[in-house]
């Protein structure tokens, strides 16, 4: 996957602000590692540029380090090509715990799934209306190639690379805090939606789209793809996990462990987004 940029890497990183210094910079470097800021295998900013980014001591940060290593999220190897390297990958998540998590949640995940289609389809607008740099328009075409590329293992990290990416591109360091945030509410349970090959085919297929509009500058049909992508992973999302508003939706989609292969994993499979869209290489210079 490309490297997360510096605005991604800011939003995720960000300053610690309670009076548990270790609580919370544990809770920030695990919250990037979830969401595939730094995925399997990458290494990890040295200790003294964490803890300048979080605003805490070196020594809180290798106890959180040292922490994350214990329960076998991240490796620390010794030498010159050493440092402190990503071990974690998603496991899937038995669906009777993430029921509960459904429950506790409550009102908690409809909010987040709103707030959601809000401030990712606001980012793709935004990003479509902004003049981009070079860096930008190719981190954009390189997230959306490292996500179609993706095996099953790597996708969930890729998708939301790509979705920061688009946040990224709004220009707005609050925005891309906000898609940060609601992605750190919803990354277990976003993982636990099954990946058939067609819903990974539709998915991919939507992501081309928001993307080929941002980068062709058309932000009435950037939002719109978005939403589409984010209604129809909601609907899912409560399909399969029977969460709020799963019964008389309107979604077509079946209760828990009830998909079909007509449901696409970022959306609902037989819409029009994606299609008829110009070719990456016609973007706006």
């Amino acid at each position: 996957m490309p490297e997360a940029s510096a605005a991604i890497t800011d939003a995720v990183f960000r300053p610690v602000r309670t009076g548990n210094a270790f609580e919370e910079t544990v809770e920030r470097l695990l919250d990037g590692i979830r969401l595939g800021v730094h995925g399997y295998g990458d290494r990890l900013p040295p200790e003294r540029e964490l803890a300048g980014r979080l605003g805490v001591s070196r020594v809180t940060v290798r106890d959180a380090l040292r922490e994350l290593a214990a329960a076998g999220y991240v490796a620390t190897r010794r030498g010159r090509f050493g440092g402190t390297f990503v071990t974690y990958q998603p496991d899937p998540i038995p669906h009777g715990e993430l029921t509960r998590t459904v429950q506790d949640m409550g009102e908690l995940l409809t909010d987040a799934l709103t707030f959601r289609r809000i401030v990712e389809a606001g980012a793709a607008e935004t990003a479509a209306r902004a003049t981009l740099s070079r860096r930008q328009r190719e981190e954009l075409a390189a997230s959306l190639a490292a996500v179609e590329s993706a095996d099953l293992a790597a996708y969930r990290q890729a998708d939301t690379r790509l979705h920061l990416a688009v946040a990224e591109a709004a220009g707005s360091a609050l925005l891309t805090t906000s898609v940060v945030e609601v992605r750190v509410h919803l990354v277990d349970l976003l993982n636990a939606i099954p990946m058939l090959e067609r819903n990974l085919v539709h998915s991919n297929r939507q992501h081309a789209a928001i993307v080929r509009a941002i980068l062709t500058g058309d932000p009435d049909r950037a939002r719109r793809a978005m939403e589409e992508h984010v209604d129809g992973t909601a609907a899912l999302l409560r399909g399969f996990l029977g969460g709020p508003g799963d019964a008389g939706d309107g979604t077509g989609e079946s209760g828990a462990g009830g998909l079909t292969a007509q449901s696409g994993v970022g959306g609902l499979a037989g819409s029009d987004a994606g299609r008829d869209e110009p070719d990456l290489d016609t973007a706006r210079p």
